[in-house]
């Protein structure tokens, strides 16, 4: 298994994520039903004096790939957004899209 790294970390990338979810800074998140059950369960899968908690290192588990998976939903919805097809492109937008400038025709014929 990989390094995981704190579950404090993906905890509080959890709840980044999930406050990117909810719609904005206006919107409360800490009244959702899914802040409430995240911060319950890691609660209750506290290291505890034992030195092997295979609950918690499970919960770690699923945390952090849940966790990977809304950070790729978010960016792929970021990038779905940009480059999405908008119809029939002209020349120099898709020329701007990729970088490019189409060269000027003399005579002002382009």
């Amino acid at each position: 298994m990989a390094a995981l790294g704190s579950p404090l970390r993906t905890l509080r990338g959890l709840l980044r994520e999930l406050r990117y979810a909810s719609g904005g800074p206006g919107r409360p998140y800490r009244d959702t039903p899914a802040y409430q059950h995240l911060v319950a369960a890691f609660r209750a899968h506290r290291v505890t004096s034992e030195k092997l908690c295979r609950a918690q290192q499970e919960l770690h588990f699923q945390a952090a790939t849940y966790l990977c998976l809304l950070r790729s939903v978010r960016e792929h919805a970021a990038l779905h957004q940009e480059y999405h097809g908008k119809g029939e492109r002209s020349p120099e937008e898709v020329a701007g899209l990729v970088g490019f400038r189409l060269p000027q025709q003399p005579g002002g014929k382009g």
